[in-house]
Order: structure tokens, then C-alpha cells, then sequence
């Protein structure tokens, strides 16, 4: 028999209802995502964080009363294992760093495509990280700039150590492995990534699993980072 997928709850949070409905039928259409609460402001994220402690809550950064930045450090300690993407029209990296720091999992940008978003659920809910393609190129920019910055005076570039790896493991990458991993670091999303390549976007959504599991890291975003690090890939 087969073994049904486990239901993902998710909250709803945005002041434009109109936009909020759209995003609400894309994820109905997903059998195990069931949206369990809808609010329009911040505090009342906060308070159905607090009533459904739901897996995911996809929330608006700009919104009345309180905004997403501020909720989502409500929110993390009143129910810890609720997980929070952070949808904004915004692509500067200075808001992907303020949410990231107020303790939520992923940043999303409105003009996402549907398969982004039932993408960025599924990961955060596994608990991993999401970051929208477009966003992740510039916080590489920044990455490398601070490098270089430190670089220049003596520094040696600190980042953490729990993402040290063994130089041989990229070894164990194939090929195609490495050119998927190269155009994650472009800040290409997977379809991009199977445009370029000619392939399915299932298929690029395997190599990333696979490059993922190699590299032992949760996340594209990480992988992106230690293979920037370690110069396994070109900028």
C-alpha cells in the first residue's frame, strides 16, 4: 500500500486579498499542503502561529499594524517549530538579512513562479532554507565582496565551520552534477537551470538532491556558499 505523503499546515498572511486568494489556490492544489489560517497583518499571524501552530507560514514583509520582520520574532517564540518564508516585492539583500535574522527560513519574491513556491513550502517544511532565485545572486555579490573586502586588509574570510567539507567530495559530483551546482551559484532557478541544459525540470531537481546529499548540507544556498568558498565554481 502506498504510503500517503504527511499533510503540511500552513498559514496565509497578506494585507492584499486578492493576491492572497491566488496564492491560496495554488496551494490547495497540492494534496498534502492544507491552509489552515488567513490573516491580512501581522498580529494576526502572530495569533494564529499561537492558535494552529502550523508547519509553514508564508507571510508578507510589508503589512499593517506589524510588519513580517517583527511577526516572525513573535512568532518563532511562541511555536519554535513553525517555519516562515517571507514573501516580498523587495530584491535588495539588506531585507533577505533583516528576515533571516528575525528567524525565518526563506524569502520569496511575489513575482515567483507557482513551482517556487510549492518548492520553497516543501523545503522549509523539511526544514531547510529558501531563498528566490534572483535574490540568491545577490547575496552571492555580497558574499564575495565581504570576502574580497577582508581579503585585501589580511583577513582571513570567516564563515561557519560546520560547513567545512573535505576537498575530495566534490570530486564524487559528476559532470552534469557540476554544471547544475555552477548555474545554482548563477542564481538560476531550476527551470532556468533546464532551459540551459535541455533537460526537464525533474531532472534538474535530481541533481540538486544529489549534489545536495554529496555535499551533506540541507540546503542550494549552502551548497552555494561552500562551493563559492572552496572555488568549485566561477563568478
Amino acid at each position: 500500500m502506498e504510503k500517503l505523503q504527511e499533510e503540511i499546515r500552513i498559514v496565509l498572511v497578506d494585507d492584499h486579498q486578492l493576491f492572497r486568494e491566488g496564492v491560496k489556490r495554488i496551494l490547495e492544489m497540492e494534496q498534502d499542503f492544507r491552509v489552515v489560517g488567513e490573516g491580512s497583518d501581522g498580529e494576526e499571524a502572530y495569533y494564529l502561529a499561537e492558535v494552529h501552530k502550523p508547519d509553514v507560514i508564508l507571510m508578507d514583509i510589508n503589512m499593517p499594524n506589524m510588519n513580517g520582520v517583527a511577526a516572525s520574532e513573535k512568532i518563532v517564540a511562541v511555536s519554535p517549530r513553525t517555519r516562515i518564508i517571507i514573501l516580498s516585492i523587495h530584491d535588495d539583500e539588506g531585507y533577505v538579512y533583516r528576515t533571516l535574522r528575525s528567524g525565518a527560513s526563506g524569502y520569496l519574491l511575489k513575482e515567483m513562479g507557482t513551482n517556487d513556491l510549492v518548492d520553497a513550502v516543501r523545503v522549509v517544511a523539511r526544514g531547510g532554507a529558501y531563498i528566490h532565485p534572483k535574490v540568491t545572486g545577490k547575496l552571492i555579490d555580497e558574499f564575495r565582496r565581504l570576502s574580497e573586502q577582508e581579503d585585501a586588509i589580511g583577513k582571513e574570510f570567516s564563515y561557519d565551520s560546520n560547513l567545512a567539507i573535505d576537498p575530495e567530495v566534490i570530486e564524487a559530483l559528476t559532470r552534469r552534477e557540476r554544471e547544475v551546482l555552477q548555474l545554482m551559484a548563477e542564481g538560476k532557478s531550476n527551470r532556468a537551470i533546464g532551459e540551459f541544459l535541455f533537460i526537464s525540470e525533474k531532472t534538474v531537481k535530481n541533481h540538486v538532491s544529489s549534489i545536495l546529499q554529496k555535499l551533506n548540507v540541507q540546503d542550494r544556498t549552502q551548497a552555494v556558499v561552500i562551493s563559492i568558498k572552496n572555488g568549485w565554481v566561477k563568478l
